[in-house]
């Protein structure tokens, strides 16, 4: 059991969180205890397991569009994918504490439908519901809508900071303030009035309901550029990252914490939760050749042979999974062969001679090279030792919690919440019931809703501030290069 000194900090709490996988690449299809990924008692089954192991919330993402390789439905995507509220409010009526995190478009929709969707969410499960905002710029999925792909990718963070403020907006319209935060001054009442007028949006009218007991469903963000994180710092209560490293974990940790405190925020307002894979066993040796199993279920040949066309361009059918990498060099101008994916690779070239050069200096055949450098297990171990690894990242400021990724679906979270989860609460490091409140904000220690008004100031002074340092910055280069050319003038003057 860790111990700390009496005049040590308390241990930081660990937070645990679950992501039904769907169609994520994680996923497991030909495992015989897998189950299917739309069926209603897949996640129902599911959503009872995470919330018997005490976790903050389910998580679900969404595609608005199949993923298409070479001009067919990417193989993953062949279950389709069921929409997500729908989804979350029949989990609602299973479920008693669990939050409900739903990833939706701030591109493909609009703030009364989506304000309404969630408020509703938020009713219906008694305060447990959360957005996960994400952006979409690209005409692939926009072509299932009218508009099409028409959005600049330089504007997909400021229309969706846009749209939460006007969802906030419209969700405080909705009744009595003290009455939708659970107070005494009796119920809420719908048909509250809300305007909105800005650059995307112009918008007024009547909600037609009543705060819910959030007010603000909890905001998700899950990008992670330099404006994501901005955006994220300005207008988001939760960050879901892929930093699953100890180091980089507390590298972005950090950079998170100091943009918090441009928009007057604490390090503790904003969760950070990254998504994290697991292999256990009962044994050190035991846990890492069941690793090696499961890369192995999850790569299949046709599987190794799609991933490499991603990088390479080009249509690698003839290859041999199980032989060595084409010859031929990559086609860098084809990024498009799978379309509806997001490339988290901007520049191909460099990624391909890396993996030649390992491939032939290792002897790799492309499944090998494709299982070797695609996403790894975060945590393999016994129960004991993978508890130790992730209570020593929270304690480090490297993550508040985890989102798990099993690769079964709907009993891949069995095994972990009956032998891990009993581990850190043996450490102390994790809750053994729920807390009181029963809203989603009181399962991640997140304070009560603030104004929209609030939000809004403070990212208009963090701008400002941005500004003004801006401008200062300027007028100490003019003024520099005035006094240089001063001092070259007077040089001369004195020369001559």
């Amino acid at each position: 059991m860790t111990t700390h000194p009496a005049h040590s900090a308390p241990a930081r709490e660990v937070h645990l969180a679950a992501h039904f996988p769907g169609v994520n690449n994680t996923t497991v299809w030909t495992d015989p205890a897998g189950g299917s990924h739309i069926d209603f008692d897949s996640f129902e089954r599911f959503a009872r397991t995470a919330e018997a192991g005490l976790f903050d919330f389910l998580f679900l993402a969404e595609g608005l569009r199949l993923r298409e390789h070479k001009g067919e439905i990417f193989d993953l995507d062949v279950v389709g994918r069921p929409e997500t509220a729908t989804v979350l409010a029949a989990v609602a009526q299973v479920t008693e504490r669990l939050g409900l995190a739903g990833t939706f478009s701030a591109t493909f929709n609009e703030p009364f439908d989506l304000a309404r969707k969630l408020g509703t969410l938020d009713h219906l499960s008694a305060g447990r519901a959360a957005w996960n905002v994400v952006t979409t710029n690209n005409a692939f999925t926009g072509a299932n809508f009218r508009r099409g792909g028409y959005l600049d990718h330089a504007d997909r963070y400021a229309r969706a900071e846009d749209f939460i403020s006007a969802a906030r907006t419209i969700w405080e319209s909705g009744g009595d303030e003290a009455a939708g935060a659970g107070g005494d001054a009796g119920p809420a009442q719908p048909g509250g009035r809300f305007a909105h007028s800005s650059r995307f949006f112009d918008i007024e009218g009547r909600y037609p309901l009543p705060r819910s007991r959030q007010v603000h469903p909890v905001i998700f963000q899950a990008g992670d550029s330099p404006d994501g994180r901005d955006f994220a710092a300005g207008s988001a209560d939760v960050i879901f990252t892929r930093h699953s490293e100890l180091e980089e974990g507390r590298a972005f940790y950090a950079d998170i914490s100091r943009r918090l405190a441009r928009f007057g925020r604490g390090e503790d307002e904003l969760k950070i939760y990254p998504g994290v894979t697991f292999v256990l066993g009962d044994t050190e040796a035991e846990a890492h050749e069941r690793a090696a199993h499961v890369r192995r279920q999850q790569v299949s040949g046709p599987g190794a042979i799609a991933f490499l066309e991603q990088l390479w361009g080009r249509d690698l059918t003839a290859c041999d999974p199980d032989g060595p990498l084409p010859e031929i060099d990559p086609d860098f101008d084809n990024a498009d062969i799978t379309r509806g994916r997001v490339r988290h690779v901007k520049d191909p070239r460099p990624v391909a001679r890396a993996w030649r050069e390992r491939a032939e200096a290792e002897g790799l055949s492309i499944r090998e090279l494709v299982i070797e450098v695609s996403a790894r297990h975060s945590f393999v171990g016994t129960p004991g030792r993978v508890a130790e690894q992730m209570n020593e990242y929270v304690q480090q400021r490297a993550a508040d919690g985890f989102i798990l990724i099993p690769h079964l679906t709907p009993g891949g979270l069995d095994e972990f919440v009956a032998r891990v989860v009993p581990e850190l609460q043996e450490r102390g490091v994790y809750r053994t019931e729920y807390p009181e409140g029963g809203m989603l904000r009181d399962n991640l220690g997140l304070a009560g809703y603030r104004p929209e008004a609030q939000w809004a100031a403070a990212r208009a002074a963090a701008r400002a501030a941005e500004h003004s340092i801006g401008e200062r910055s300027a007028a100490d280069e003019h003024s520099t290069e005035h006094s240089t050319q001063s001092q070259a003038a007077e040089k001369e003057t004195a020369h001559v």
